[in-house]
């Protein structure tokens, strides 16, 4: 059970930090602001279906998640 808890906890830390560059990057890259919003819409949309499957998956709803 703790073992769990730490596995949560660290990979939410790895897609925080991921899901922050990915934000401070995007406003690097030129491109129409509406096409910004939609491709950070997605990204966050992404990063919480993952988080949601890796939770699910360290709990056993779903197939087994081997850390």
């Amino acid at each position: 059970m703790i073992g769990t808890l730490i596995s949560i906890v660290l990979l939410l830390i790895v897609l925080g930090v991921v899901l922050w560059g990915l934000q401070q990057l995007l406003p690097m890259v030129p491109m129409d602001p509406r096409f910004r919003t939609v491709i950070s819409v997605l990204i966050t949309v992404i990063v919480v279906l993952i988080i949601v499957y890796i939770i699910a998956g360290l709990l056993g709803v779903v197939a087994p998640l081997r850390l």
